[in-house]
Formats: C-alpha cells, structure tokens, sequence
C-alpha cells in the first residue's frame, strides 16, 4: 500500500504523538523520531503529483518528562531533519509536566519553540487548531473556550472544508484507546462541527487498528506512538502490553483535495512503508457518508482458521506452551485482533483456564506463527485446549483449532 495515485492532493501533512525524547542522548526515540521526519520528507518527494511536506504535528508527549535537554533534544531533530519552512506545532500534556511541573514545562516550552501551546492556522487554505491540556491531562478554561471560538472563526470560512484538530488525549469513548487514556470535556464543542477531523495521542494504541478511526459527529484518529505500544483490552495474558511492546514508532501522512476529500494512511517508520489501510473521508461535513462508525460492531464476518491449521502443545509442568498460524481475517479487516485460549479439565469437561493472547498486527511484520504459554496448571493432569479467532468488532470466529495436552 502506498500513497493513492487517483488523489490529488493540495495539502499534505504529518501528525504523531507520544515521542517520549529522554534524556539519554541514545534513546532510541530520537532516531525513531528524526528517521520518521526524514520518511515524510520522502513520501512527499516521491508522489507522482504532489511534493510538498506541507506542514508536521505533534500532538503531546514528545518529551519523557518535559526537562530542558529533553526539549531542546526534540527542537534540534526537528531542525535537521524537516526542511527550512515547513510550519510545525506541538501541544504539551501530562509528560512534558512530569519534571518539575506544569508552569516550569510552559516557560521552557516558549523559550525553547517560541510558539503558543494554542494555535490556530491556516495552511494551504485548511484550518489547523491545536489545544494543550492543563493539569495533567484535562482540559480546562481558557482552552475550552479557545476551541469554542476558533472553531466557529474556522466553520465561518467555509462550512464544508475540513478542520483539523489537535490535542493529546484521546476523546472519551471514539477512537481506540479512549476509555481510560481520555477526556470528555471537548466532544459538546466539537459535536457542533462535524467536519473536525481530530488528532489525538495518549493511550500508544496501534494506528492501523481499525478501531483507531471513529465517525459519530466528527471524525477523529488516533496517532500511536514511537516508544511503544500500549492496548486497551485487559483479557490478555501479557497484560495490557504485547511482548513486543518495544518495536513500535508510527506516525499518520494526511492529504486532503481541493474537493475537500481526506486521506489518512498509517505509517510504520521502523519498517519504512504503510499500513495497508487508507482511511477516507470524502464528504467531511456530513456524518451521513461517514464509513467508520460503531455500525461496525453489527458486522457478521467472523475470522476462521484455515482447515489445515494446526495447533500444537508442549506441555511442562504447571503450563503449556501453544504453537498456531495466523488465521484468516474476517471480510472487513485486513488483520485477526487477538485469539482466545479455552483450556478444558479433560476429565470432566469444565473450564480450567482461559485467556486471551494479541495477534501481532500491530507490528508491520506481522509474525505468521504464533506461540504463547499458559501457566497456573495442574502437575500430571490431562486438558483439552480450543483457541478461538477474534476479530476487531466483538467478532469471535465460531470455529477453532484444538488439541489434548497432559502435564508433566
């Protein structure tokens, strides 16, 4: 998947969020963060009709803690690696204030980036409002009043083109991610406005989750992260981080068209190419086209293993580690989101254990075998065991793959 050559952009951004710079001048992040500007960069020199990088974004969280080394860390990637005139903006929220507080981050802010925490832009004819959050991570007076004003200014212009809207934390219960890692004091404001299409960061939920874009009565994205990753689903068996919770850095390219059409595609820098989503929006002010609302959760299609699909145990004393293959994703997705593991007493048939395991999508190489361990076992005890496919969309697939196990 790559840009869509049929759309012909006049506007062309990057947004990310959750960069966590730290102190160590090899943190990692720093390298994830300047190769991702340098990706952007590339990804607008090599589109056949438009090669312009028009603006970057990033929506909170870019420093670890918020301390001057940090921050200055972030304003020299930015000035090595986005070329000279690129506009750029960041909003602050909860990490920049985790050093030694929220009016010390605020005054090193604009002596090191000389730019308001609240903006709002013109670029390229589009509106761009950009919001920081106050203690912590909330939304307080002036901001809310801020985006109440500049919202109706940007609508003002021209009611059918998009708006785009940044801040840190999610919106309560939108995009994925947005139960716990959110707040809920900005969606009577947007409500009013469906052509916002919001940015938000936060929970480092994976971007090309299809639960990752929500329409109701705006639109809104979440942005991932570039330290790692974090889910919202407390059934798994690692908790709520992957294994692989370390190798992540993704970031969303955004187009619009001079129809007011949208793209969004998610990007993985670590393997340099999208995600084989691209997101639309072809009519932002009217909630009637949107494609991605909770009318997904009604869906029938249901992943299922392919008939020669295998599973097998190797069984220790008190645990049993399972190997699998991917499944097949339901008609809608273009990933499995997670398996459940059902483990039976042999003897009589009554559950035992259950758990849940992620698939992997998260990652741009997605691993094709699967293997996970189940503890909390019996010594020399005999079990069945099921794994069930899950989908994004409460979407368990009917049919699994089984096999007997007994303990050492």
């Amino acid at each position: 998947m790559a840009l869509d050559k049929d759309f012909r952009p006049v506007l062309r951004f990057m947004v990310c969020s959750d960069i966590h710079i730290k102190d160590d001048p090899d943190c990692v992040e720093r390298a994830r963060f300047a190769k991702a500007i340098r990706c952007a960069n590339a990804i607008a020199e090599q589109s056949e009709t438009y090669k312009s990088l028009d603006a970057l974004y990033i929506v909170g969280d870019f420093a670890n803690s918020g301390t001057e080394i940090q921050m200055r860390a972030v304003k020299q990637i930015i000035d090595e690696n986005l070329k000279p005139g690129t506009p750029y903006r960041l909003t602050m929220a909860s990490h920049e204030y985790h050093g030694d507080g929220e009016e010390n981050a605020r005054k090193r802010f604009a002596e090191i980036f000389d730019m308001p925490l609240d903006s709002h832009e013109i670029i390229n004819g589009f509106h761009f409002i950009a919001i920081t959050t106050t203690h912590g991570c909330d939304f307080h007076e002036p901001q809310l009043r801020y985006a109440f004003d500049e919202l109706k200014k940007a609508a003002a212009d021209d009611p059918r083109k998009p708006i785009f809207f940044f801040q840190h934390p999610h919106l309560t219960d939108t995009v994925y991610g947005g139960i716990y890692w959110a707040d809920e004091k900005l969606i009577p404001i947007l409500m009013n406005y469906p052509q916002v299409i919001d940015f938000s960061g936060h929970s480092h939920a994976p971007i090309n989750d299809p639960r990752s874009v929500f329409q109701d009565h705006f639109t809104a994205f979440g942005c991932g992260s570039m330290s790692y990753f974090e889910m919202e689903e407390f059934d798994k068996i690692s908790g709520t981080f992957p294994p692989d919770k370390e190798q992540c850095a993704q970031m969303l390219i955004v187009e619009a068209d001079a129809e007011n059409r949208v793209r969004v595609y998610p990007y993985d820098v670590l393997t340099d190419r999208f995600f084989p989503q691209t997101w639309k929006i072809d009519v932002p002010s009217e909630p009637s086209t949107f494609l991605y609302t909770d009318a997904r959760y009604r869906t029938t299609a249901v992943p299922a293993f392919a008939d020669d699909a295998v599973l097998t145990a190797e069984a220790g004393e008190t645990d049993v580690t399972l190997t699998f293959p991917q499944a097949k994703p339901d008609a809608d997705s273009d990933y499995v989101n997670a398996y459940l593991i059902v483990i039976r007493s042999a003897e009589t048939g009554a559950i035992v254990r259950q758990a849940g395991m992620y698939s992997g999508y998260h990652l741009s190489d997605m691993p094709q075998i699967l293997t996970q361990k189940v503890d909390w076992l019996e010594h020399d005890t005999a079990y069945t065991v099921e794994v069930f496919p899950e989908g994004f969309f409460r979407n368990r697939g009917p049919k699994s793959i089984k096999t007997s196990f007994r303990t050492k």
